[in-house]
């Protein structure tokens, strides 16, 4: 097996697609407590080193190596201020690379970084990158399009190091209309799990900045993009339907009960395994499982992109 080196890994979402796609993670990063405690009841074989990147001296040696640095800065839910310092953690991500040299790096980050305002951020990173000895690619895909149950879109940055002379083609589509496969559902997503999980799903009252946009899909569609905010997570379609009332107002069609998706289901809707674990840890309050389950890179769309990689592992 080709070995990778996972950084900014959060609960392990990148790297559940990385090792469906052939390679042993021997080293993965996070900063989070309760993200390592979730990857390591999943991944229990992976040196999970936790802490801040910029404590890291050494890393092993290996092939591949991954990354999904924060993206706050850049994110539609975010403050999206161009300036933040969180913004210009790729440079860490690019002294690992300079220190490890693999064959090939994947970057996922939130498509915002394509917007005027960051676009500076972005051909930097490029650069920065192209500077390591990489010849570099981006594009942005959508989950959906590769068997996610949701409308997720993300910008990923792929390399192959410059002295092997060969390219790397972002992968086609495999879900949606006239492709190889539907779109998954939030049913086919959610299938076999239960209605009302109880503790498990964020049960405050809706907002009224909830409430100003539609927060629903139904059965036979795709979840809206599943958030790392409890409080702005999409609803569940056991959920009465909205309708518009008046400029940023939407209202409940009946008067019945409504709840939000549980972080189980979050986690489903991002593609991860149905035995998922989300372990009893001093760490894992109801919001934090949220946050991770909603951070994480759906597994299904990483493996995608590392499976497009060619062969240049022996």
């Amino acid at each position: 097996m080709p070995k990778a080196v996972s950084l900014f890994s959060g609960c392990g979402g990148s790297d559940a697609g990385v090792i469906s796609a052939g390679f042993e993670v021997v080293m993965a990063n996070d900063i989070l407590t309760y993200a390592r405690d979730v990857y390591c009841a999943n991944h229990p074989e992976t040196d999970f080193v936790l802490g801040d990147i910029r404590k890291i001296k050494k890393f092993p040696d290996a092939e591949l190596l991954v990354g999904c640095y924060p993206c706050q800065g850049f994110s539609q839910g975010g403050v999206r201020d161009a300036g933040r310092k969180i913004n210009y953690l790729y440079l860490e991500f690019a002294k690992a690379l300079l220190a490890i040299k693999p064959k090939a790096f994947i970057v996922e980050n939130v498509s915002g970084m394509v917007r005027k305002d960051f676009e500076h951020l972005l051909i930097d990173q490029k650069k920065v990158f192209t500077d390591a000895g990489y010849c570099v690619k981006a594009k942005v895909l959508n989950a959906a399009d590769f068997g996610v149950a949701q409308e997720r879109r993300r910008i990923f940055i792929v390399g192959i190091r410059d002295d092997i002379d060969l390219e790397y083609v972002f992968p086609e589509p495999t879900h949606g209309k006239s492709r190889a496969q539907p779109y998954v559902t939030i049913k086919d997503a959610l299938k076999g799990m239960r209605h009302w999980p109880e503790g498990e799903f964020y049960d405050r009252d809706f907002h009224w900045y909830y409430m100003s946009r539609d927060r629903r899909r139904d059965w036979n569609e795709l979840s809206k993009t599943i958030v790392a905010n409890a409080r702005h997570m999409p609803l569940h379609p056991i959920s009465p339907k909205l309708v518009k009332v008046a400029h940023d107002e939407w209202r409940f069609v009946e008067d019945r009960p409504a709840r939000r998706f549980s972080y189980r289901e979050a986690s489903r809707l991002q593609g991860f395994a149905k035995g998922f674990k989300f372990p009893d840890t001093e760490s894992g309050s109801l919001s934090m499982r949220y946050m991770v389950a909603g951070n994480a890179v759906p597994p299904p769309l990483f493996e995608a992109v590392s499976k497009a990689l060619p062969n240049i592992w022996s």
